[in-house]
């Protein structure tokens, strides 16, 4: 019986040793350089359908205690999002980078291809300056299932840390969202703590 204890105990530190139970692949820049946290993305980042100061930006600079900067244009593109990237993010000392995007690519017919290519282009270059990169997915039911895949394969193969979908359980609630697409008041609340939670470890 002690032998056997011996041997589950060697094969345990063994298969701990060669990774057998490994999480996945580490996050890049787990622990971030830079100053800033910036949420960069389309109108779920500046708050459309949000009151004065009831975006998730500010929601979550209350949440967190920090200066959040709001680089959210409505109806950008990943394309859109490329061209001020460097202004918007890479020239802003990003510590933190919170991204929402692909929507717009989806609703104006975008191809899955140049959607991938932006997002993955997009997450690159910010962590290159040596951020963290966030990426708020969105996955709409019924609709949009390559873009979805899309998102789970470029954060994998780049570490970024992705939200399975920044909006479940809000867009099926009349009561959290302003219209058929964007939060209100209460879902921009929900999507807040979401970017929170996730970004908690590399604060």
């Amino acid at each position: 019986m002690k032998r056997a204890i011996l041997f589950f105990g060697f094969v345990i530190v063994v298969l701990l040793g060669c990774g057998a139970f490994d999480s996945g692949p580490e996050i890049r820049n787990s622990r971030p350089t830079g100053e800033n946290i910036i949420c960069f993305g389309d109108s779920l980042t500046s708050g459309f359908g949000a009151s004065p100061g009831m975006d998730y930006p500010s929601q979550l600079e209350g949440i967190i205690g920090k200066p959040v900067i709001n680089a959210g244009v409505e109806g950008d593109t990943t394309t859109g999002a490329l061209t001020r990237l460097d202004k918007d993010v890479l020239n802003r000392s990003p510590h933190i980078v919170l991204i929402t995007l692909g929507g717009n690519d989806l609703m104006i017919g975008v191809s899955e291809k140049v959607f991938s290519t932006n997002l993955r282009t997009i997450i690159e270059s910010i962590q290159e300056t040596g951020a963290v990169v966030v990426v708020g997915g969105i996955e709409i039911p019924f609709w949009g299932e390559e873009f979805w895949e899309v998102y789970k394969q470029v954060c994998q193969e780049t570490r970024a840390v992705l939200i399975d979908n920044i909006l479940q359980g809000i867009l099926e609630k009349p009561e959290l969202m302003a219209d058929l697409i964007h939060p209100n008041d209460a879902g921009y609340t929900i999507v807040a703590q979401r970017f929170y939670k996730a970004m908690k470890p590399y604060l």
